[in-house]
């Protein structure tokens, strides 16, 4: 055990292994991020790695990710040398998560799959520290009441989602100690945090959403998994959502991804720093108002040459298929040809659209969307079936 010193930790979560771009693979990026991470851990001198969820994109990942996950694992955890901490998120299936775990322990690796009101104790030898977790994967309703039923009181179940969640973290006080590092991580969406499109939602009409109260207890530093933008929640703690280390959609275009570092000593407020990642391909927006001769020129410069891209594409006419067979040619990772009619726009500025049908807005905005094409009158009538529930049901809340 060495002589005692600040814990450094590596926060990180959300790598969707296995998930792929509109049928572009992104296995290549993904081992890309865990060479980058094997090299973070040892250049940062980190003494535990805590993965916040969502491993895996789906509960039934194919073998080459779960295959990354384990190489992951091994890596990151120095073969048992440095403790690694994992937790499901909503995107994973709990026991794919744990299925390694009798090996997983003998190397220092904890996997948690369900909620549990047991707080882990990690010794962390490099630091000649001890961190006392509280490990509290994914947390839907039906899993969260089944922990709250073994706590033997009635009153518990009866509480809102973040009550729940608020009790559930408030009952790991006693487990904290004065002389440990103590810490919460977590998958859950927190009121006040930024979304994006790439984010399968969890909150629906704001019925899994917890507020940030819920984490005034004698923890140092809450490590959150969910959202894909890297972000600090106002709470009594410092509760932080580290996002995700790549890009998953172009409503991330501009984003810089990175991993969060904390440094923190048994009674001592935590201290955390971000730390930027290059791996993985970047995603952008490309806004060719000069049509595709603006983007032949683009190519030929070398802009965003690694990228994947999204092509708002300033036309007069639809695109032929030879047109968008031509762009893919220019450039392998060009992904969307948004195809934009500046004419139309002018038109639809100057034009009064208040006396206008839901129906007929719908079919301006298809042929927007598609370059021109009219919609089967099948999905125009799905449309205003939808409208017409939507309309029905009320205000309930944005449920994305």
């Amino acid at each position: 055990k060495e002589e005692a010193r600040p814990m450094r930790i590596l926060h990180t979560a959300d790598w969707h292994l296995g998930r792929t771009l509109e049928g572009r693979s992104r296995m290549a990026e993904q081992e890309s991020l865990v060479d980058e991470l094997a090299r973070l851990v040892d250049e940062e001198r980190i003494d535990l790695v805590l993965i916040a969820g969502d491993v895996y994109d789906s509960v039934n990942p194919p073998a080459a990710a779960e295959q990354l996950f384990y190489e992951a694992l091994t890596r990151l955890g120095a073969d048992g040398r440095r403790p690694v901490a994992v937790i499901a998120g909503n995107h994973d299936h709990p026991d794919r998560v744990t299925a390694a775990l009798p090996l997983a322990s003998r190397q220092s690796i904890r996997m948690v799959g369900l909620p549990t009101a047991e707080t882990l104790s990690i010794p962390v030898p490099s630091a000649g520290q001890t961190a006392r977790l509280y490990a509290l994967p994914y947390p839907s309703e039906a899993r969260l009441n089944t922990v709250l039923a073994e706590q033997a009181d009635e009153r518990l179940p009866q509480q809102a989602y973040s009550g729940k969640i608020a009790a559930l973290i408030e009952r790991q006080r006693a487990s904290f100690g004065s002389d440990t590092v103590n810490l919460i991580m977590s998958h859950l969406y927190v009121a006040g945090g930024r979304e994006s499109e790439s984010e399968r939602p969890i909150q629906v009409g704001g019925a899994y959403t917890v507020e940030a109260a819920a984490f005034s207890t004698a923890a140092q530093y809450a490590a959150l998994g969910h959202l894909h933008r890297a972000q600090t929640i106002r709470a009594p703690i410092p509760v932080r959502y580290c996002g995700s280390p790549i890009a998953f959609s172009f409503s991330e275009a501009g984003q810089a991804k990175s991993v969060t570092v904390v440094d923190v000593n048994p009674g001592e407020p935590a201290r955390w720093t971000e730390i930027p990642l290059s791996s993985g391909r970047p995603l952008v927006r490309w806004h060719a108002a000069g049509g595709i001769a603006e983007v032949e020129r683009w190519v030929a410069e070398g802009r965003d040459s690694s990228a994947w891209i999204e092509l708002h594409l300033h036309v007069s006419d639809a695109l032929s298929m030879e047109d968008i067979h031509r762009l893919r040619r220019m450039h392998g990772g060009i992904i969307h040809i948004r195809p934009v009619f500046p004419e139309r726009q002018r038109e639809t500025r100057v034009s009064d659209r208040s006396g206008l049908p839901i129906g007929e807005l719908f079919k301006q905005f298809y042929a927007r969307q598609t370059g021109g094409a009219e919609p089967e009158p099948e999905l125009v009538s799905l449309f205003l079936d939808l409208v017409k529930d939507d309309n029905a049901s009320g205000d309930g809340g944005d449920a994305a």
